[in-house]
């Protein structure tokens, strides 16, 4: 079902940036970030290196859910700034070569928006899911209609009615895919996008993109659907790009989307690859998650090889048709400076991240160490279970050491978030004047991965160790060794040209004919003299 279609051109060699909003930079002093503040921070984004950054959702919202309540999907939400401080935004980065995503909540609304608002009090309206009976995951109605009606995520946020790809006749109120109410809903998510591709965007990430078409074995109808809307976003708009949140790359390419992320969910396997790099336990924790541990962890008792084993998996099966993105982080899930794993231990993790075939998608304020800060109060919806909060990586932006660490004038009580109070809180000015900085490293990783093709998504990748140290080769002629582990370790290796070899970019790991040494934490980037 996939498009045939080439994707753009710009999105093989993106280094993605994602922005929460509200704690980015405030430009007018209330508090919560907003457009402006992201406009004058641009030169930031362009000296580090990235060309596409992803917003999250930006629209009008009672902020239930942190504005994945969406309450108007064509207005902006007026904390942000208006449609015009968005449009100067993107024009704004447009000069800067880079290019501005916006977050599409396209599963449901929030229970404020007109739409539900009408549907509440309408029962000819099919817009979202409706029950005439109490049935399990449904909520009251709370307008007019009787009934109850199902919610995608909190309750504050009713399913749109995407229809289900199985009758049941128990269940009288499941409508077919193309059913009145569902093909409204397609139609809507077309105008939606024209609308903000036309203001200037360059294209989506789709929240919860699995989740719309109801009782769906193997998601065939959601793919259905996402590759009917791909079919048309490259009619229209052939430079966009859709990115989902699936957490399953080989079932989203396959549905239509230019690139799905590795996540912290999602699959057979619920997220386990990403999880078996990052996830320490220290941050955002599911009571019900299965995992030993994580490779990126001092201890070193943890292995690369599921992690590479999943991604060679997806990459055999989009190979040409779409490509997998590797975050460091997200707004829902843990940093990679979370509980004990200092600035120091990151260094290798870029070193990975920025090496690998896949994407790199940088989370604000990961290229500086910026940490998961634990004990924060539920803001917006960010409390998801006992060990679950999701406020800790989505704390300030920390710009400065001046007061709120640059990211406001408003009074540290009403910032959006209270700025990380750790008095050695790293900023982007101080490491931008170090040149031994993770914030400079980061950046010459990115101008590495750029003017060496063999480091970026299409080069080959052969494993040659997945313990520790990870080693692999990318292309015929480059190197890559990283040690996540506290302790120094050697590995043998007959590698002909590493005598001569150059190193690109290297801490404390030694190369030669007979293998390699790495201190701890250590990575090397290394150019072979001559092919292997």
């Amino acid at each position: 079902m996939t498009s045939t279609r080439p994707g753009p051109g710009w999105l093989t060699d993106a280094v993605l940036y994602q922005i929460y909003p509200q704690t980015f930079a405030d430009s007018d002093g209330d508090g919560i970030g907003d457009f402006a503040g992201i406009t004058a921070h641009l030169d930031h984004l362009a000296w580090l290196g990235v060309d596409a950054v992803w917003l999250n959702p930006c629209f009008a919202s009672p902020f239930r859910d942190a504005g994945y309540d969406v309450s108007d999907y064509l207005r902006t939400a007026p904390r942000y700034g208006t449609t015009e401080d968005l449009a100067t935004l993107v024009e704004a980065a447009r000069a800067r070569g880079i290019r501005v995503l916006l977050d599409l909540v396209a599963g449901h609304t929030s229970d404020r928006h007109p739409w539900f608002l009408a549907s509440a009090g309408d029962e000819g309206d099919h817009r979202y899911i409706w029950s005439d009976r109490p049935a399990e995951g449904f909520v009251a109605s709370p307008g007019s209609r009787a009934g109850w009606y199902l919610p995608n995520f909190f309750d504050c946020q009713p399913a749109l009615n995407f229809g289900y790809a199985r009758a049941n006749p128990e269940e009288p109120w499941r409508q077919g895919v193309d059913a009145e109410g569902p093909r409204a809903n397609r139609a809507a998510l077309r105008e939606i996008m024209d609308h903000w591709l036309r203001i200037g965007v360059a294209g989506f990430r789709v929240d919860m993109a699995s989740s719309l078409v109801k009782d769906d074995p193997g998601r065939t109808e959601t793919a259905k659907l996402w590759t009917e809307l791909r079919d048309w976003l490259d009619r229209a708009h052939p430079q966009a790009a859709l990115f989902a949140e699936w957490g399953e790359p080989a079932a989203a390419v396959a549905a239509g989307f230019h690139a799905d992320f590795f996540l912290q969910f999602g699959g057979p396997d619920r997220g386990l690859p990403l999880r078996s790099l990052w996830n320490n336990g220290a941050g955002t924790v599911e009571e019900d998650w299965q995992q030993g541990p994580c490779y990126f962890d001092a201890q070193a008792l943890g292995s690369a090889r599921y992690f590479v084993d999943a991604w060679r998996a997806a990459a055999d099966l989009t190979e040409g048709s779409g490509h997998l993105a590797l975050p460091t982080a997200n707004h829902d899930f843990s940093r990679l400076a979370t509980g004990p794993r200092t600035r120091e231990q990151l260094a290798p993790a870029f070193a990975f991240q920025l090496t690998w075939p896949t994407l790199p998608a940088v989370y604000y304020g990961d290229e500086i160490g910026m940490r998961y800060v634990p004990g924060l109060p539920d803001t917006e919806g960010s409390v998801l279970g006992p060990r679950y909060n999701r406020a800790g990586s989505r704390t300030p932006m920390q710009w400065d050491a001046g007061p709120n660490a640059g990211f406001s004038t408003a009074p540290a009580d009403r910032l959006y978030l209270p700025v990380d109070p750790d008095p050695d809180r790293p900023d982007v000015a101080t490491q931008r004047a170090d040149p031994d900085s993770l914030l400079n490293l980061v950046r010459r990783l990115i101008a590495l991965r750029r003017s060496h093709p063999a480091l970026g998504v299409h080069g080959a990748v052969e494993v040659l160790s997945d313990g520790y140290p990870l080693v692999y080769l990318r292309g015929d002629r480059h190197l890559v060794a990283v040690n996540p582990g506290r302790e120094p370790v050697a590995l043998a290796l007959r590698l002909p040209g590493a005598a001569g070899a150059r190193p690109l970019e290297a801490r404390g790991v030694a190369l030669d004919e007979g293998g390699l040494r790495a201190d701890g934490f250590g990575y090397g980037i290394f150019e072979l003299d001559g092919p292997r």
